[in-house]
């Protein structure tokens, strides 16, 4: 345990520290900041996600049916009961709660995924399979879930923006007609100049372009402008290869491995700018979410994996909780960051979560057995 604070958690607090410190300085600047997000979430973090999940083998996600119906069917649900309390109780938007979800709702499987469970558990067959399915379920349904959640919160708000743009066009048009003649009309009301258009989009701190205005379905287009972006359709790509059978050769994942190795160290340092631009809050969403990444998501596979019949093989089912008790995915409070979405609340629920993971982890590696 000793080994797992010294060499996995406190380098992450430190370099979040890092981060933090020089946005506080703006040794960064605003273009430099969002470009850093930039590289990790179109290219490192693709990368990154491509090369582990295709590590994986058909053979190892057929080997324990059960534990590959639990992490796939726990992962997704425990990320959709985020989305909906964020919306129910916070009263966040769309797009908000789907970041707050990929935050709380998901684990940083593939950051602290083996630096956790090997020293732990060892390097076995079971660990890796255990990482390969909680990291294939997050990486590559939860991220593109979230992203297609974000479009499509930004079209809701695109079309109510462009609701109220005509409604103040028509109010203007019949108070001008009923003064009996031609009325000069503030040119800040016209429907062409309205600033009130963007209002329903900068409230929400979307930021993001919205694409396929030729798509009249919102539904239809917010998956489709999910599906342009690299850090989801790399997973898919990922996945797909891996159920195929194709086995991606040996010498090709250094090519890989160079720049998702940057992925890890630049999120945590996008992490701490982006905290940097936000008062800290350690306020009740703040805690919550905590508790829900380390404390409610776990309880909650630990006792459906009882229920299924999972505690003959105690070792196992204590890697799977283990595996989903990690701390928020570093993927979410980036996706946050380059969208200006969630970045107080996720920003501080990563810190936060982060540091209380040192005590969490020993709780339920204790804890488990005992069930």
């Amino acid at each position: 345990m000793e080994k797992i604070l010294i060499e996995d958690i406190i380098p992450i607090i430190v370099i979040m520290a890092l981060g933090y410190f020089c946005g506080k300085i703006a040794y960064f600047d605003d273009d430099q900041r969002q470009g850093l997000n930039k590289v990790v979430l179109n290219i490192a973090l693709p990368a990154a996600l491509f090369i582990s999940i295709v590590k994986a083998t058909r053979h190892m996600l057929a080997e324990d049916a059960v534990l590959t119906a639990l992490g796939f069917l726990g992962i997704i649900v425990m990320f959709m009961i985020s989305f909906f309390l964020c919306r129910l109780f916070f009263k966040h938007s769309i797009q908000e709660a789907a970041v707050c979800a990929l935050i709380a709702g998901s684990p940083t499987i593939g950051f602290l995924g083996f630096a956790v469970l090997d020293p732990i558990y060892g390097d076995t067959v079971s660990t890796n399979l255990v990482i390969a399915i909680i990291s294939i379920v997050v990486n590559a349904v939860t991220i593109p879930i979230g992203m297609y959640l974000i479009n499509l919160g930004q079209s809701k708000d695109n079309r109510e923006a462009a609701l109220a743009a005509a409604n103040n066009a028509r109010t203007n048009k019949t108070v001008a007609a009923g003064k009996g003649g031609d009325v000069a009309v503030d040119p800040t009301k016209d429907p062409k100049t309205d600033k009130n258009a963007e209002v329903m989009v900068a409230t929400s701190s979307n930021k993001g372009k919205a694409h396929h205005h030729e798509i009249k379905n919102p539904n239809v287009a917010a998956l489709v402008n999910a599906l342009e972006q690299p850090v989801c359709w790399a997973p898919i790509l990922a996945i797909i290869v891996v159920l195929i059978g194709i086995r991606i050769p040996d010498q090709v994942a250094p090519t890989f491995d160079l720049i998702a190795k940057a992925n890890s160290g630049v999120a945590v340092l996008a992490a701490g700018l982006a905290l940097s631009t936000v008062k800290f809050s350690l306020g009740w969403e703040t805690i919550w979410n905590t508790i829900y990444r380390l404390l409610i998501t776990p309880a909650a596979f630990l006792g459906v994996g009882l229920l299924c019949g999972m505690g003959h093989d105690i070792t196992k089912l204590s890697m799977l909780v283990l595996s989903v008790a990690l701390p928020p995915a570093f993927s979410g409070i980036i996706i946050s960051s380059r969208y200006n979405i969630y970045v107080k609340e996720g920003a501080s629920t990563t810190a936060v979560a982060t540091v209380c993971f040192a005590a969490t982890c020993i709780l339920w590696i204790w804890l488990v057995p005992l069930c």
